[in-house]
């Protein structure tokens, strides 16, 4: 006689193929279940979705970032479960979890090994992941104890995070819930027992029985924990900020408890539905046609579900933001999007420069293109069309900068003081910088343009205003580099970051943060000058065979000839940890509290992994470019530590021409 596990992977498969068949959203393709359980009448699958290889983090081309505010993995498809709040996670097919958008208790960083997961979970400031062990690994904010999982720490088959309270639900049907327990919302109701599903809302918690009854407790001021009767006949249960929502056999949704929003109003047709979701303040339900019905507060956009509104299997809702998992293992993500929880950036391989402002990042790619993400309440991860033939980009306070190659600039994002408007005639740049509020081009001739907010003076440019070839600026104060070596600084002076030590000369690159500078000198040597309370300007011995430098806030990055990457300064949110293998680096960059650094390998000017012919036909376009402004992979190509592309480095290339 067949099991009930056998039924749920035979009736169900068929089920699930026949859905998406049906409704043409996986026309030739097939789902994989990746893990059935069978727990009463209920079958719980997690499926795995047909992939294609992606490229690995560690890749030329690919960028690995750390500290906080930071988007680490591939997140360009092969999702198998997504989960938010006011961040981000998503599970791979191959058992790894990818987080983005708000991290400042590292509640994105996915603790090694990032392996062998099957499900996770988003709190407010913590994140949950269930491995196939049936182990709890927590990371993120820990004050209550939301990620101290309590032993034995075994035997679990789901998961589920609240605003700062855990809940794992065992494969013998209890409960075990841990944290912030102000409301009761870790006190399970006796008896502990016949549970197949939990949810966490902000302060309460939920329970599904295998009799289709739900159990609610913990804060209960708006009626999240009163389950409207009849209790029975659920199937599925969501928990949103303070209320809650039931999905029936019979595909109708119920919700109870807060309804200022609307959110406990389910549209109709209230049928057919397939799974619910509860954001803090908006509800989403899941058709079997791929369709999602959102409703609630949509003051975010998180409910405005975009088109084409097809093709999805599993739908999440964070605190203002939604996010959708597609048939083909892609993501979409609408609503808020202040910190950066709604981007998802493609494939991580094909980059070739990288820059960090206060809250978003910005990489250029090999074809021309800008990826953008991170905060983005200014749009300023939101690259205007076309976006294409950029050879440069520079992100600033709250707005971006990008140069193409016929010489002109393009500027997105907060434009409170003109930032993004730059002067005319919008032709000749050689080199973009963008400040907090202020920007800074590079012309031909070696003259700078400045402009945007101007109150201590930064887009003053001292004479005689000629003779740049590089520029540099931060919130209220800016750097230019000459081509005799020397800087010069102007603009807010308040720790000293714009007096150049002595002896003024021998630099080839410079770098700004908030209060601090840093030059790179041809002799491999960095120099920091300005705000020095956490040694954030004093280099790590030995100060040589540096090749590249960016300043964060209070922590400072140096990228050797070898690719390995020095950190140094504040390390509060481990900025200054850099995460193994500790090599392949080509470039780094440095936000407020993160750090970033480019993978390549020198002479790998089409970042394919390879020194070849290819490769030697853009060094000789490097060769026989204006040395302030080289072609697009030009940097790369650079093999020695001198900064400039020249007949040193084509010798080099002659030596590792064909290597592996």
């Amino acid at each position: 006689m067949t099991n009930h596990a056998d039924f749920c992977r035979s009736r169900l498969g068929g089920l699930l193929n026949r859905v998406c068949h049906t409704s043409g959203i996986l026309p030739r393709r097939r789902f994989r279940l990746r893990l059935v359980f069978s727990i009463g009448f209920f079958c719980l699958v997690i499926v795995a979705l047909p992939t294609a290889p992606l490229a690995g983090q560690d890749a030329p081309g690919s960028i690995v970032g750390w500290g906080s505010q930071v988007v680490g993995g591939d997140l360009s498809g092969g999702f198998v479960a997504v989960t938010a709040a006011w961040h981000s996670l998503a599970l791979k097919a191959d058992g790894s979890i990818v987080g983005w958008g708000y991290n400042p208790d590292g509640q994105t960083n996915v603790p090694a090994p990032n392996s062998g997961f099957i499900n996770v979970a988003a709190g407010f400031h913590h994140s949950l992941g269930l491995k196939a062990d049936g182990s709890i690994v927590g990371w993120g904010a820990s004050g209550a104890g939301q990620i101290s999982v309590p032993a034995p720490n075994s035997g679990f088959i789901a998961v589920a995070a609240g605003d700062v309270h855990s809940m794992g639900l065992k494969a013998d049907g209890s409960i075990v819930a841990w944290g912030y327990n102000d409301y009761g919302q870790t006190d399970v109701p006796a008896p502990n027992s016949d549970f197949v599903a939990v949810a966490a809302g902000g302060r309460h918690s939920l329970g599904l029985k295998v009799d289709g009854s739900v159990i609610a407790w913990g804060y209960n001021y708006i009626g999240q924990t009163n389950v409207p009767t009849p209790n029975n006949g659920f199937i599925a249960i969501a928990a949103g900020g303070s209320h809650s929502l039931g999905l029936k056999a019979d595909g109708s949704v119920v919700g109870w408890g807060n309804n200022y929003s609307g959110q406990t109003d389910v549209p109709a047709p209230n049928s057919g539905f397939v799974a619910v979701a509860a954001g803090e303040h908006h509800s989403l339900g899941l058709r079997p046609d791929g369709f999602i019905v959102a409703w609630g507060l949509n003051r975010d956009g998180q409910t405005s579900v975009p088109a084409p509104n097809t093709g999805f299997v599993a739908v999440v809702g964070g605190y203002s933001h939604s996010l959708g998992l597609k048939v083909d293992g892609s993501i979409v993500a609408w609503g808020d999007n202040f910190n950066g929880q709604t981007n998802i950036p493609g494939l991580n391989s094909g980059f070739v420069a990288v820059t960090s402002g206060w809250l978003h990042r910005l990489s250029l790619k090999g074809d021309g293109s800008i990826v953008g993400w991170g905060g983005n309440g200014n749009d300023q991860t939101n690259v205007p069309t076309p976006n294409t033939n950029f050879v440069a980009v520079s992100a600033g306070g709250s707005h971006s900068l990008g140069l193409r190659g016929d010489g002109s600039i393009v500027g997105w994002g907060d434009n409170y003081f003109g930032q993004t408007n730059v002067p005319a005639p919008n032709t000749g740049f050689l080199g973009i910088a963008a400040g907090g509020r202020h920007s800074l081009g590079i012309k031909a001739d070696g003259s700078i343009v400045a402009w945007g907010q101007n109150h201590s003076g930064q887009t003053n440019v001292p004479p005689p205003n000629s003779g740049f070839v590089a520029v540099a600026t931060s919130y209220d104060y800016s750097l230019g580099l000459k081509a005799d070596g020397s800087i010069v600084g102007w603009g807010n002076n308040e720790h000293g970051q714009t007096d150049v030590p002595t002896p003024n000369s021998g630099f080839v690159a410079i770098t700004t943060s908030q209060y601090h500078s840093l030059g790179l000198k041809a002799d491999g040597s960095i120099v920091g000058w300005g705000l020095n309370n956490l040694g954030q300007t004093t280099a790590p011995a030995p100060n040589s065979d540096f090749i590249g430098v960016a300043a964060g806030w209070y922590h400072s990055l140096g990228v050797k000839a070898d690719g390995s990457v020095v950190a140094w300064g504040y390390d509060y949110y481990g900025q200054t940890n850099v995460p193994a293998p500790n090599s392949g680096f080509v470039a780094v960059a440095a936000g407020r509290i993160n750090s970033l650094g480019l993978k390549g390998v020198f002479g790998d000017a089409n970042v394919d992994g390879r020194v070849d012919l290819n490769d030697m036909a853009l060094l000789g376009d490097c060769l026989s470019a204006p040395a302030a402004f080289p072609p697009l992979g030009c940097a790369p190509t650079r093999m020695d530590p001198d900064w400039d592309v020249d007949l040193g480095d084509f010798a080099d290339f002659q030596n590792r021409f064909g290597s592996p």
